[in-house]
């Protein structure tokens, strides 16, 4: 459900163009935000803000990759597959991520931790091949160095949930 403060930034946003669908990316971005992906109530949300079907917001929902169609996953790895990058071996370094992280390219893992798409371009040609892991860019990837990142995403989820799993130091316990 979008909050009414979210519909509210969405008129904000809305009127500062002479028609108010130009304001739909920006929309999405909010709705996106607020819930994580861009659901169903999302899209209703934006098309009634700007006057819109649900059908046109659709449209541009699942014409651009950067709004999420399901909830992703806490780490989501863009992986570059435009020209530069497939001259430098990006296919091999999307199968090798596969093969660690369990999942197919745009598939989310069951236990929520990883999402892997495909992207056509990260804009970073001279340092192919490279890959986006949530908002950090990683630049001249290599095998060992995508084992590298897999093995320190892992550590991070194991310690996360060590700590989650523990009392702070002093709370009362039996």
């Amino acid at each position: 459900m979008i909050s009414e403060q979210a519909k509210q930034r969405m008129r904000e946003l809305a009127a500062r163009y002479p028609v108010a669908r130009s304001a739909v990316m920006p929309a999405l971005y909010i709705a996106q935000a607020e819930e994580g992906y861009v659901s169903r109530a999302a899209l209703e949300a934006v098309a009634e803000v700007l006057n819109m079907t649900v059908d046109d917001v659709e449209s541009v929902a699942t014409f651009y990759t950067m709004y999420y169609q399901r909830p992703p996953g806490k780490k989501v790895i863009k992986v570059c597959n435009s020209i530069s990058c497939y001259l430098r071996g990006c296919d091999a370094l999307i199968e090798q991520l596969e093969r660690r992280l369990r999942i197919k390219r745009g598939e989310t893992s069951p236990d929520g931790r990883y999402t892997l798409l495909t992207v056509e371009c990260l804009a970073s040609c001279g340092t192919a091949p490279v890959l986006q892991v949530n908002d950090e860019f990683v630049e001249n990837l290599t095998p060992e160095l995508v084992d590298r990142l897999v093995d320190q995403w892992e550590a991070e989820f194991q310690a996360e949930g060590q700590s989650q799993g523990r009392s702070p130091a002093g709370a009362g316990g039996c």
